[in-house]
């Protein structure tokens, strides 16, 4: 497994299970097991998906060491509002089952996020988050944290697939020395982006699926890459990224697909 270095020296697994729409119950209890079983080592999960005892739950039954698993979670926007940012940490914490988290994000920029950067760095100070980062942050937002921060951000988790690369905002987090994540990396639920043409060439030139074409161009893009899946086999096909390298032509051809459409919420224009 790559890894990739975060600005205060703590190393994040470059691939990692996604549980966003993961029901609760043993759906999620086994994606995770399983992912720990394949290989993987980090897991990304939110207050607000519902399911962290499922999450913490299998965490525990895999019987894989706390200390191997990098766990996200994250900050829901009414708890930002209502600035509970340590009352929601403690109670992410009872229900994933654990005393400490790797990563801890707010979720989305709603208002009271700076008040909320500032109880972040206090549970980061007290060691019971490892890194502290955003998800869904724009330029706009970016540079009021950057106004009031003591501690800099480590990562900008933001949508990003090949149908919205999202390349400038990843740059630009990038530029302020934070690593980005990039969730709905297959075109999201629902999505047709795994049947389009140029990806299907891809997969059959390298003798590969379409995802495992859409995960290692997010690898080699230097991005950390969080695809979910309910499925054994495709948790398991998912981390079989690692064996191949793709030319710089056809990295191009893909970020040629780049249509600008989003799959998820627009940070600039949310309603939630």
């Amino acid at each position: 497994m790559n890894t990739i270095k975060l600005n205060n020296g703590k190393l994040i697994p470059q691939l990692g299970l996604g549980v966003y729409q993961t029901p609760e119950g043993e759906a999620t209890v086994n994606a995770v097991k399983w992912a720990l079983e394949a290989g993987y080592r980090h897991i990304d999960a939110a207050k607000v998906y519902g399911n962290e005892a499922e999450v913490g739950k299998g965490m525990l039954e895999s019987g894989v060491p706390r200390e191997e698993i990098f766990l996200t979670t994250k900050l829901w926007n009414d708890d930002v509002r209502a600035g509970r940012a340590k009352e929601a940490f403690a109670e992410s914490l009872k229900s994933l089952q654990t005393d400490y988290v790797d990563l801890y994000l707010i979720h989305w920029p709603v208002d009271g996020f700076e008040k909320a950067w500032s109880d972040l760095e206090e549970l980061y100070e007290a060691g019971k988050i490892k890194a502290i980062g955003l998800s869904n942050f724009h330029k706009e937002h970016i540079e009021r944290i950057e106004k009031i921060a003591h501690i800099k951000p480590a990562v900008n988790q933001v949508e990003s697939h090949p149908y919205m690369n999202n390349q400038a905002l990843i740059d630009l987090s990038k530029s302020y020395g934070m690593e980005v994540e990039v969730w709905s990396p297959l075109g999201g639920t629902g999505g047709n982006l795994l049947s389009d043409q140029t990806l299907q060439a891809l997969a059959t030139k390298y003798g590969k699926s379409p995802a495992q074409i859409v995960l290692r161009w997010d690898i080699q893009r230097e991005v950390i890459v969080i695809p979910k899946s309910t499925h054994k086999e495709r948790i398991e096909v998912n981390m079989d990224v690692f064996d191949f390298e793709l030319t710089s032509e056809d990295m191009d051809i893909i970020n040629q697909l780049d249509r600008g459409e989003r799959v998820g919420p627009d940070p600039d224009n949310f309603d939630f």
